[in-house]
């Protein structure tokens, strides 16, 4: 299990080596129908590991995880309003990925716990302990939610692979070998988006659970892994300072924003609240 451990977070947790990263946060708004950021603000702003954000269901806060000199990383809240954050985990173990849960009323994580496993816990708004998703499931990397019953993430096989669980039914299904981290549900469907990286280029690809059928959607000649499906503009993947929005009309990729004016060379996560109203992306320093 250590092993695995180090093929995923070796750039975090082993030597204590990790990236320089901080979370700029952006207000957006809509204009003959296209989409501008105002109000750039730097809101971690410290040397450090600051990282994996998403947005509160009521888009007044982001929950994002911090790293700090103890190499122990905890999950915190930023209150957009006040601009305050506070530690919300404060455990002995290593919590990653904060994602809301399909109800709202509390996120999970991906932990990596004392023994070194590598399980999805659940944790209330305050950040207080619920309890661990699924017990049977271990080596996870990264995950999100299809439903309050069905957990999709990464399984730290060799190769890496991606998986469905059912947790009714402890149904566990495989979906690819060496997907990127990123994957996501397509809109109110149980359709996701999910994509396959080789040594030189990125395949998106659109899962049907139903049918478990899988057909292809889109290429980029690049293996960046980081991409959203966003219900208005569609997919949209990072690359270098620019985030890339792919056009269905034309099968082309066109720059949706670009923070290079703001000293951002590479993004490496972002996220959009759930109005579009804000946006949120972490930069590698």
């Amino acid at each position: 299990m250590k092993l695995l451990v180090f093929s995923l977070f070796s750039s975090l947790l082993a030597f204590g080596q990790r990236p320089e990263t901080d979370i700029w946060l952006f207000k957006l708004e809509k204009k003959e129908g296209k989409y501008l950021y105002t109000n750039p603000l730097n809101i971690t702003n410290r040397a450090g590991y600051d990282n994996q954000p998403t947005f509160s269901l009521d888009s007044k806060s982001i929950l994002y995880v911090v790293i700090d000199s103890t190499k122990q990383a905890d999950i915190y809240q930023y209150n957009i309003s006040k601009k305050t954050a506070i530690n919300l985990t404060k455990s002995q173990v290593s919590e990653y990925s904060p994602t809301i849960i399909p109800s709202g009323l509390g996120f999970s994580s991906v932990v990596v716990e004392k023994d070194s496993s590598q399980r999805v816990w659940q944790f209330n708004l305050d950040g207080t302990f619920k309890g661990i998703v699924h017990e049977g499931t271990d080596s996870i990397g990264y995950h999100t939610w299809l439903n309050s019953d069905t957990l999709m993430y990464y399984k730290l096989t060799e190769p890496h692979s991606l998986r469905v669980l059912y947790l009714k039914t402890n149904i566990d299904v495989w979906i690819c070998n060496h997907p990127t981290r990123a994957f996501k549900k397509i809109g109110n469907s149980s359709n996701f988006m999910y994509a396959i990286k080789d040594s030189i280029s990125t395949q998106f690809r659109i899962y049907n659970p139903a049918l478990r059928e899988s057909s292809f959607y889109a290429t980029y000649p690049s293996i960046n892994e980081d991409f959203i499906w966003h219900p208005d503009l569609g997919i949209i993947k990072s690359e270098g300072s620019d985030l890339m929005r792919y056009n269905e009309q034309t099968k082309a990729w066109d720059v949706l924003f670009s923070f290079s004016n703001l000293g951002v060379k590479k993004i490496t996560r972002f996220v959009f609240d759930s109005k579009t109203k804000q946006l949120a992306i972490v930069s590698n320093l």
